[in-house]
């Protein structure tokens, strides 16, 4: 398969959301059009979005919201479970690991670890805290699939660096540094500064 620009693949994620929703409100069908809408872009788009997987719907007719639904999942790799570890027991770590959504995707939290003595051995969520001494032994015996970064900026690269050695492929870094990584493992970076300056453009070019 071709390259796929992380915004089609956000917006894969949008639709199947929509989607979800129309099929919550009993729909069957939907057009190009009514997902635009909902996403703020053009019909096009959507159809140029669809178009890199295959062929979808029928002119007239639009797509069938269950057909789309599933071929989505399966396009963004939703049929199975992901398990993820999460790296600093910090107020971001702590809303991540209570935040619901995740179980309902796929993506099953299965430890958090941390460095402060007085966070290890407490519970948080129903997990407990792990020692970060012990980040690669842990992650191996978990079975990790990603793991995300909230930890400072200065002690992020060193952390990615084990994770990597202990198997990670895919790695979540809400730390405001950019990593250095192997081609095969996957970085997303998620630096909430950058949004909010973003926003920040939005409203003084208003």
């Amino acid at each position: 398969m071709r390259n796929i620009a992380d915004n089609t693949v956000r917006r894969l994620s949008l639709y199947l959301r929509f989607l979800e929703e129309f099929q919550h409100q009993g729909a069957a069908t939907v057009s190009s059009e009514a997902l635009a809408a909902k996403g703020g872009t053009t019909s096009a788009q959507v159809r140029k979005d669809l178009s890199f997987f295959g062929s979808f719907g029928k002119r007239g007719l639009g797509y069938s919201v269950s057909q789309l639904i599933k071929r989505l999942r399966e396009i963004l790799g939703l049929g199975r479970e992901y398990r993820v570890v999460v790296v600093g027991a910090g107020k971001i770590g702590s809303a991540l690991v209570q935040y619901r959504g995740f179980g309902e995707r796929g993506f099953e939290i299965v430890a958090i670890f941390d460095r402060d003595a007085a966070k290890v051995g407490k519970q948080w969520n129903g997990l407990v805290v792990r020692d970060i001494a012990n980040l690669e032994r842990d992650c191996v015996h978990l079975k990790a699939d990603i793991a995300v970064i909230v930890t400072p900026g200065e002690v992020a690269q060193q952390l990615a660096d084990r994770l990597v050695k202990s198997g990670i492929t895919a790695i979540l870094n809400f730390a405001p540094v950019q990593l250095a990584v192997p081609p095969h493992v996957t970085v997303k970076a998620v630096n909430l500064v950058l949004e909010l300056e973003a926003l920040s453009f939005a409203l003084a070019s208003k």
